[in-house]
């Protein structure tokens, strides 16, 4: 079944630089026609998953949240990092609520302030979004967040490459560590088990 030409849309639509792969000279009965059908499947699926990913991608970048942006319809999650999200609450120096997620993403579109905006894809995220790091001039934008006090570092998948500047932003109180803060990724674990925003917001067990 692997030999079976492929219609040249199907082809164009996964991969334009996968062609039909001609497999008139597989004898199917014999171990070395298994072999090259094995070897055939083994290409097909690289190809078609090497045809997922988005190459780099640099223009004028739409800002969804503090961590998310969007270029020429591609929805960009960048990597390393983990801003407050949108319905977020951080607590200023003075204990008042504030809308930390917001603040992010408006201080980070400021910062792009419509600038080409340039992205080295990484990884999918299982919502299919596109994982990237992303920068503008010499600035790296997870960085900038992270040192700004406007996102943490995530180590579960940056591995502590932002952890210096985090420290940074920690000492000089700085964003979100003038006041208190819980980390996003166990807020949005307390508002799927049915947690509300103000609530998991000051504590990540509140839906218990």
């Amino acid at each position: 079944m692997f030999c079976k030409p492929t219609p040249k849309n199907t082809l164009t639509q996964r991969n334009e630089r996968t062609a039909p792969l001609d497999c008139s000279a597989v004898k199917t009965g014999t171990a070395a026609g298994a072999l090259w059908l094995g070897l055939i499947a083994l290409l097909t699926l690289i190809s078609a998953s090497n045809g997922t990913l988005a190459d780099d991608m640099i223009g004028q970048a739409s800002v969804i949240d503090g961590d998310t942006l969007e270029i020429h319809s591609t929805r960009i999650r960048l990597w390393g990092i983990d801003a407050p999200e949108s319905t977020q609450l951080c607590r200023s120096e003075d204990s008042d609520p504030y809308r930390c997620g917001a603040q992010a993403a408006n201080d980070l579109d400021t910062f792009i302030a419509r600038r080409p905006v340039s992205c080295n894809p990484i990884t999918l995220d299982r919502y299919g979004r596109t994982v990237a790091t992303c920068s503008v001039g010499s600035a790296d934008l997870g960085e900038w967040l992270v040192r700004k006090g406007l996102a943490v570092d995530w180590p579960q998948y940056s591995h502590g490459r932002y952890d210096a500047v985090q420290r940074e932003a920690a000492q000089a109180g700085r964003g979100m560590w003038k006041g208190s803060y819980v980390e996003p990724w166990l807020y949005r674990v307390c508002i799927r088990a049915g947690g509300k925003p103000a609530d998991c917001s000051d504590d990540a067990n509140a839906h218990r």
